[in-house]
């Protein structure tokens, strides 16, 4: 058996044709040590089996995906968002309890783009906020660390309408920080001309709950959410991002989450043994442990 660095998790995202049970075999046959979940793999499973499995596996839970999508008016479609939430919640909580010493309550948010027909970011931002206000209570009671993850720009009309770390910021500011913290996506920041001082100002304030790794290449993909690249196989900076948020303190799991249609149609083991390797090149040697 391969042996994985010790704080690499494998984003299930990057194995995303996998069952649950594959992604498990997957990780465990490259030596790591923590995996993230996403909804989907674990639904299929039911979730009593996918405690039972992460519990067997022996597997850190580093954070489990995703939630969020509150930029729609209030209405039915909504008010079903809102109750989705919650179940994420309690699916982030569970799974964690049945992973490994170690393991974190975190729900990674995906905010939301824009609402059909609208042109209103502003409106849409407000929104964000007033789902957190509405759902902070409910994390609170079960122990989980919303992450709100602002993502590039170019996904701002259709995914996030968060699209900076300090953005992200202001937005969980209202929040204890173990209820409200922020995702660091290197595919996300990378760009941001303040984003150190955002790392730093994160680190202050005790919200960074995961960082994620991945690498940004161009030409991008065609569908640009397939342009995620193994790190070191792109134009990011792993050293100084990743020494960047080792200096706030943050000493938790790493995940490597890559949206790549060739990944995706990749052997399982071989994604993981591959990230494994990447890993090791291009973000371990800048870690402080």
């Amino acid at each position: 058996m391969m042996t994985a660095h010790p704080r690499l998790s494998l984003n299930q995202a990057t194995v995303k044709h996998a069952s649950l049970e594959e992604a498990i075999e997957a990780v465990q046959s490259a030596g790591y040590q923590a995996i993230g979940t996403w909804r989907e793999p674990v639904q299929a499973v039911g979730l009593a089996r996918a405690e039972a499995m992460i519990s067997a596996s022996g597997l850190r839970v580093s954070t489990h995906c995703r939630g969020g999508f509150f930029t729609v008016p209030e209405g039915p479609e909504r008010r079903a968002s809102i109750e989705d939430n919650r179940r994420a919640i309690d699916e982030t909580a569970r799974l964690a309890a049945a992973g490994a010493e170690g393991s974190q309550a975190i729900l990674v948010l995906v905010v939301g783009g824009l609402p059909e027909g609208s042109r209103d970011v502003r409106e849409a931002r407000i929104r964000v906020a007033d789902a957190l206000d509405e759902l902070a209570p409910y994390a609170r009671q079960a122990g989980v660390t919303l992450a709100i993850e602002p993502l590039h720009p170019m996904y701002c009309s259709d995914r996030a309408v968060v699209s900076t770390l300090g953005q992200a910021l202001d937005l969980a500011a209202p929040f204890d920080p173990a209820v409200v913290g922020v995702t660091v996506d290197t595919f996300h920041v990378w760009w941001d001309p303040q984003v150190y001082e955002q790392i730093e100002r994160a680190g202050k304030e005790g919200r960074i709950a995961t960082y994620q790794v991945c690498d940004w290449a161009t030409p991008l993909a065609a569908d640009v959410l397939l342009s995620r690249h193994y790190p070191g196989d792109g134009v990011i900076d792993f050293a100084s991002l990743t020494r960047a948020v080792e200096a706030t303190g943050y000493a938790g799991d790493i995940e490597v989450e890559i949206f790549n249609a060739d990944v995706w149609s990749t052997p399982h083991p071989q994604v993981a043994s591959r990230t494994a390797d990447a890993f090791a090149l291009a973000v371990a040697p800048h870690l402080a442990r």
